[in-house]
């Protein structure tokens, strides 16, 4: 489905960061038609406090070294996106560790876009491969993470957060009113209580569960055959 020329099209980690501050960059639309910020510091600043422990690098290490296991891995994301900002310094991390080629490719075109639409992004032939599904409905999520064989059959794709992070419930939760406030106070407070997750350690316990889970489906993968 992702041809050995069109992977390596995409970026690597460093130049992706490099690309994220630059001019043309954040000239682009951010979520919902916002303006971008430069989150190339903050990339940089995860990307150096991420540690793999013993376990996670014996792992990656294992699964690399198997016949058939994963030698490539795509990334389609925008930094905008906090679980971009997340995940992507990590998967940078664990391709290092394995000796995974990484390639990036961002979501959007100029604007912000809902559907893949090839008018508006470059990248939509790669996104309409790996929409997220939910209650009947397919729609984009980022990041989306592709591990590929060296002849780049798909071993396994992870799409926007691990399973055990139940965002939809928890955003949920902050976005309804509480008693006694004004539709405005409620977006301003959900707004903070958002940020303020992004920067407690729950979201270092959800990194090393997207960790635990490329890890764990990898390896079924290799072990029992292809995913249910």
């Amino acid at each position: 489905m992702v041809s050995a020329e069109r992977f390596a099209q995409g970026m690597t980690f460093d130049h992706y960061v490099t690309y994220t501050a630059s001019a043309d960059n954040l000239k682009r639309e951010a979520s919902m038609g916002g303006v971008r910020r430069d989150w190339s510091g903050h990339l940089r600043e995860v990307y150096g406090a991420t540690r793999l422990s013993d376990a996670q690098r014996a792992a990656w290490t294992w699964l690399a070294a198997q016949p058939g296991g994963p030698a490539k891995v795509l990334a389609i994301a925008e930094e905008w996106s906090s679980d971009c900002r997340r995940d992507i310094p990590l998967l940078a991390r664990v391709a290092e560790a394995a000796g995974l080629e990484l390639r990036i490719f961002p979501r959007d075109g100029q604007r912000f876009s809902s559907t893949p639409d090839p008018r508006e992004s470059p990248n939509a032939d790669l996104m309409a491969q790996y929409l997220n599904g939910r209650d009947g409905q397919t729609f984009q999520s980022i990041p989306v993470i592709v591990f590929f064989t060296r002849e780049m059959r798909e071993l396994y794709r992870y799409i926007e957060f691990p399973l055990v992070y139940r965002k939809d419930r928890i955003r949920a939760a902050q976005t309804t009113p509480k008693p006694g406030e004004t539709a405005e106070q409620t977006r301003e407070r959900a707004a903070r209580e958002f940020m303020e997750l992004q920067a407690s350690p729950f979201f270092q316990v959800w990194r090393d569960a997207a960790s635990a889970e490329w890890i764990s489906l990898l390896y079924e993968r290799l072990r029992v055959g292809a995913l249910a």
